[in-house]
């Protein structure tokens, strides 16, 4: 299992366009799971609404994990994202 954590810069944080480009990006790794935890709260990165759900903001701090096979590639993927779009 790896993971990062990571700071959302968007001020808006994770609304419908990035979070649509998530699940997209995270469905790349279909043999790895991918989440995305905010304090007690966890989504699976292919749940569209859930992650909406977390409710994260811009200054939030969320961690990111990959589980499975490709879970090297999945977590630097992920961190891209997150660094290009959030």
């Amino acid at each position: 299992m790896k993971s990062f954590t990571y700071t959302i810069t968007d001020p808006v944080g994770i609304h419908a366009r990035p979070a649509g480009l998530l699940v997209k990006a995270a469905k790349a790794f279909a043999g790895t799971e991918i989440s995305v935890t905010k304090g007690d709260k966890t989504a699976k990165s292919t749940q569209l609404m859930k992650l909406m759900g977390l409710g994260v903001k811009g200054g939030d701090t969320v961690t990111v994990t990959a589980d499975g096979p490709d879970e090297e590639k999945a977590i630097a993927a992920m961190e891209q994202f997150f660094k290009k779009n959030l």
